[in-house]
């Protein structure tokens, strides 16, 4: 059995269609592509996420959920990525540091978590090495 990450599903306050196209559109970049006709009542908003993953960010009333539950995306640019956010009002936080990965974490504007990073080698292989 082979099995891999074909999407991620977040939700979204209903009505913050803009706020969700003007984050993940206009600030990450990431494509928007048409859900399935039989879904387009339901409220959902897809993205590309890679080659052949998608994120679904869907409308739910807010729950006041405060786990670390979140998903990461690997950016090209994760400092121009940081600045940006920033700039935008958005508060990225620093975590542990992961060798070969650098990282931050960032909510969205609608308190769902993301992590974001960069994969400049093998994680085990490097850590590894400094032992």
């Amino acid at each position: 059995m082979n099995a891999r990450l074909q999407h991620v599903s977040i939700p979204r306050p209903p009505g913050s269609e803009r706020a969700t196209r003007d984050f993940f559109g206009g600030l990450l970049g990431m494509d928007e592509i048409p859900p399935p006709n039989s879904l387009q009542d339901d409220a959902v908003i897809w993205f590309r996420a890679g080659d052949d993953a998608e994120l679904h960010v869907f409308a739910e009333a807010p729950l006041d959920d405060r786990s670390n539950r979140h998903l990461c995306l690997v950016v090209d640019d994760l400092v121009g990525l940081r600045e940006r956010l920033l700039d935008a009002g958005y508060q990225p936080y620093a975590v542990t540091p992961i060798p070969g990965r650098p990282r931050f974490f960032c909510r969205d504007p609608f308190g769902n978590i993301l992590e974001f990073t960069t994969i400049e080698g093998d994680y085990l292989q490097l850590q590894a090495g400094s032992a």
